[in-house]
């Protein structure tokens, strides 16, 4: 499969984890909404990565390293940047049952639709960020 093909497809996983994040919202589950949306920004910087490098991304759910390994970091804004450390926790929180409860409680409604809300800009931040696709021009024959 070709790498943009690649990209394209983690990109489709970002915008289907963000729609079933909004439609959990809907239905009052809010810990898998966290979920959800850690793993939409995770895909979203794995789709930059391979759009920007020739090997595969590193084996990590960490958003901070990604954003390093995509040379990112320095670009984010320091609001989404403590977006990124707010969201750490959620993947481990919503897979490990000794995590469930607190984290459930500590989600309000209003806690989920920010990080929907924000998901949504960052995500749509590293997308503007990834290469054009250049228009490919054909050869220019030289006649002599």
């Amino acid at each position: 499969m070709a790498r943009k093909d690649i990209v394209q497809k983690w990109l489709d996983h970002v915008h289907e984890d963000i729609s079933a994040a909004e439609d959990l919202y809907k239905t009052g589950h809010q810990l898998y909404v966290a979920f959800l949306c850690h793993q939409a920004i995770e895909k979203a910087l794995k789709a930059y990565y391979i759009a920007t490098h020739d090997e595969d991304p590193r084996y990590t759910h960490s958003h901070s390293k990604l954003l390093e390994d995509c040379g990112l970091i320095d670009e984010i804004s320091p609001g989404h940047l403590r977006f990124i450390d707010f969201m750490v926790p959620m993947y481990i929180k919503a897979r490990y049952p000794e995590h469930k409860v607190a984290a459930a409680r500590s989600l309000t409604k209003d806690i989920c639709e920010h990080i929907i809300t924000t998901t949504k800009e960052l995500t749509q931040w590293i997308e503007e960020r990834l290469p054009e696709k250049k228009p490919s021009t054909p050869c220019e024959s030289t006649s002599e």
